[in-house]
């Protein structure tokens, strides 16, 4: 019997890298999510690991980029990439701003 409405996806993997064969051991749940995954995104178990790794690895290189905590104060107190001048425009632009919006009994 067929199903008419049942969409059909075809995946076509063009692998210009060399794979590599391996074995691990894993849990029943990470198992059970991984052959879930699999299945919800029409691909290989190998190709939810190759992209689970690489999205951990992205995050992991996002995370050495950015500042310490420590360092980012440090910067937000030099000006925080401003320069003196651009810091003063800013300010009297924002004043001005303020100025504008107040009440007549504010003055």
């Amino acid at each position: 019997m067929l199903l008419q409405n049942t969409p059909q996806y075809i995946t076509c993997y063009h692998m210009s890298y060399s794979l590599t064969r391996t074995s691990m051991a894993l849990d029943q749940f990470t198992l059970s999510v991984l052959d879930l995954l699999a299945k919800k995104w029409g691909v290989p178990k190998a190709e939810v690991m190759r992209r689970a790794v690489r999205r951990i690895k992205e995050e992991e290189d996002m995370k050495d980029q950015c500042p310490k905590p420590l360092q980012a104060l440090d910067w937000l107190q030099n000006g925080g990439g401003l320069t003196v001048q651009e810091a003063e425009a800013f300010r009297d632009e924002v004043q001005s701003e303020r100025d504008a919006k107040r009440y007549w009994w504010e003055v």
